[in-house]
């Protein structure tokens, strides 16, 4: 699907066609509109087709005259997914006064400027707009990380009564989750040094206040990670060892349940042999074994208790 917008700091608007300074949102293209772009704008097909490959590393190409960054940029999933968040990439182009990003789904992060969460840019400037992407990308990815810190909480609570492997499993999905940050901000931080190097997009003073602010929040979101990944890991271990004890917990108060229950089977097992006993024909046999069994009964419960059995 191709969407063309343009407009300035008072929001987007939607147009039928080409122009410069406009801004071009392609979401998974068909080979049709593949093409269509490739003949107008002169675009190498392997810039339009790299981003729909979700494994694609965040880099800066060059080629033709055109420009190609790929950004890593976070994006939660339906509920019904194993996975909580994944990343995905984003291509941004340009070519001919004009700004084409490509994805292959609709990013969280180009929904905010769709829905004009984002304010203060203008597609006529395009590297504070890149720069506004990049931004934005970042600070997906901390809110998607607190997110995960308060999901982590949740399965932790629950994890003291657990016997269950399955909020375990949960844990590994949201490690899997910070995999993929790590992976992807770490490759962000490369692209965006290399965009800093490599001069493809000339920045005013405000860009590259903006850009040095980028560079901390991006250093922020890497050190988050990487240390809610350390925690998890160091959690899973730990609580998979609370589980094991949790489950033998219930083993021995099962254990010390059936031995007391064993009592009285054991007294009413001997006395009804079919042998001659003491005080089996008289009236009170049957409740004096029943007095012996309880009896016996409270005894291993009085012992169980003492060694905290119970």
């Amino acid at each position: 699907m191709i969407t063309i917008y343009k407009g300035g700091t008072d929001g987007l608007e939607r147009i039928d066609n080409y122009e410069s300074g406009a801004w071009i949102n392609v979401v998974n293209p068909t080979p049709k509109e593949i093409e269509e772009l490739v003949s107008w704008f002169n675009i190498p097909s392997d810039f339009l087709t790299d981003p729909l490959d979700v494994d694609e590393r965040a880099r800066i190409e060059r080629e033709e005259g055109c420009v190609l960054i790929l950004l890593r940029s976070p994006k939660r999933e339906p509920p019904e997914a194993d996975i909580p968040f994944t990343t995905l990439p984003i291509g941004i182009i340009f070519t001919q006064n004009l700004l084409i990003t490509v994805s292959l789904n609709e990013s969280d992060v180009i929904r905010e400027f769709v829905t004009g969460k984002v304010k203060h840019f203008s597609t006529d400037q395009q590297s504070r707009f890149v720069l506004l992407l990049f931004m934005r990308s970042t600070l997906a990815f901390i809110r998607y990380l607190k997110e995960i810190n308060r999901m982590t909480t949740s399965v932790e609570r629950a994890l003291y009564k657990a016997l269950k492997n399955e909020q375990l499993i949960r844990l590994l999905m949201l490690e899997k989750s910070l995999v993929f940050f790590v992976t992807s901000l770490r490759s962000n931080a490369l692209m965006m040094e290399k965009f800093n190097t490599s001069s493809c997009m000339k920045m005013s003073e405000d860009d590259r206040d903006l850009f040095e602010e980028l560079t901390i929040e991006n250093k922020q979101a890497i050190e988050m990670a990487n240390i809610y990944s350390s925690i998890l890991s160091d959690m899973m271990d730990a609580f998979a060892s609370v589980i094991s004890n949790n489950l033998n917990v219930v083993m021995k108060l099962l254990t010390t349940v059936t031995i007391i229950l064993m009592i009285p089977t054991l007294v009413a097992s001997i006395y009804g042999m079919n042998v001659e006993l003491p005080y089996q024909h008289t009236p009170y046999a049957f409740l004096v074994t029943v007095i012996i069994s309880l009896a016996l009964s409270a005894v291993g419960i009085i012992i169980f208790w003492r060694k905290e059995f119970f």
